[in-house]
């Protein structure tokens, strides 16, 4: 469990297949990221046991809940991931629409960061966005990651912008 000044970051339980039924059915969610058709609570909980509470047994990491401090219903998720399509460890994070401008993903990603490099030990972390998304591309910016390239999860997906940081270089 990670906190900050106004967030708790904890790791996603069964319990809350409600909120990323929603999450992931945002229309910029789908748009931005991607659509993972979780349509019901159903393919929430199959989501949640196979993505990030399996990566949190074989990685020790993965998606977590991002609540507000002392309590409450999640607000987002940020976390690490570790996908078969990149060498290296990728930080994501999405946010529900009303949680949105008001720096909750800065504080989250930040935290995230410090965790990635004080507590794993991680030097290099990499994140994908969309081209069109500028919001993510300048908060990533902000936190001192540099656009590298572009990259294709599979043959047949769209081109991401992936970025990377360095542990060396302090978080802007």
């Amino acid at each position: 469990m990670l906190h900050t000044a106004r967030l708790t970051i904890e790791p996603l339980t069964l319990d809350d297949a409600p909120f990323i039924q929603a999450l992931l059915n945002d229309p910029d969610f789908i748009t931005q990221i991607a659509d993972r058709g979780i349509r019901d609570e159903a393919a929430a909980r199959r989501y949640l046991e196979e993505g990030p509470l399996a990566s949190y047994r074989e990685h020790g990491f993965g998606l977590w809940a991002v609540r507000p401090r002392g309590g409450g219903a999640a607000i987002g998720i940020c976390g690490l991931l570790q996908r078969e399509t990149l060498a290296d460890v990728d930080i994501g994070y999405a946010l529900l629409p009303q949680a949105r401008g008001k720096g909750f993903a800065r504080e989250a990603a930040e935290a995230v960061l410090h965790y990635a490099r004080e507590t794993l030990g991680l030097t290099r972390l990499v994140a994908i966005v969309a081209p069109g998304n500028a919001p993510s591309r300048a908060l990533l910016e902000g936190l001192g990651f540099r656009h590298e390239r572009l990259v294709q999860l599979t043959p047949e997906a769209e081109n991401l912008c992936l970025y990377g940081w360095k542990a060396s270089e302090p978080v802007a």
